[in-house]
């Protein structure tokens, strides 16, 4: 089975989408994430310190800063805005699918962990994640 998830963003940082995700799934299996885009991750984090969030953006920044930076002088795609090829650096740096066991109708995620969307566009978008559930043979399911 599969659906789709709208997240809209406000600008970079790090969306959680955890509980649309959880009254979606059901049975026991595989769920694969997927975003339809490239200027933007997946990535399974901390939910409980928003600091950790924080931390996150501000080093993939100091990593990958805008193309107005001289550092960055190198870079030839820029006419889409100085923040679109850092944006394809940090998407092609981090998860753009993930992989989460799904057991009895809930995901196998620990405590603290979520599902987040990172954006890193400055702009708000809106993105769509492609979610797939593969079910586990009848026999095997809680």
């Amino acid at each position: 089975m599969h659906t789709s998830f709208h997240i809209p963003t406000r600008g970079q940082g790090l969306y959680e989408f955890t509980d649309q995700v959880a009254v979606w799934v059901r049975g026991s299996g595989l769920l694969t994430l997927f975003i339809r885009h490239t200027s933007a991750s997946l990535l399974v984090q901390e939910n409980a310190d928003p600091e950790v969030q924080t931390d996150l953006r501000a080093f993939f920044a100091r990593l990958v800063p805008p193309t107005t930076d001289p550092s960055m002088r190198y870079l030839t795609h820029t006419y889409e805005g100085p923040d679109d090829m850092p944006a394809h650096i940090k998407a092609a740096m981090m998860p753009v699918s993930l992989s989460i066991p799904v057991i009895a109708g809930r995901m196998a995620l620990g405590t603290w962990q979520g599902i987040y969307l990172f954006e890193h566009r400055d702009a708000p978008q809106s993105r769509e994640v492609v979610g797939h559930l593969a079910l586990s043979p009848a026999k095997e399911r809680s």
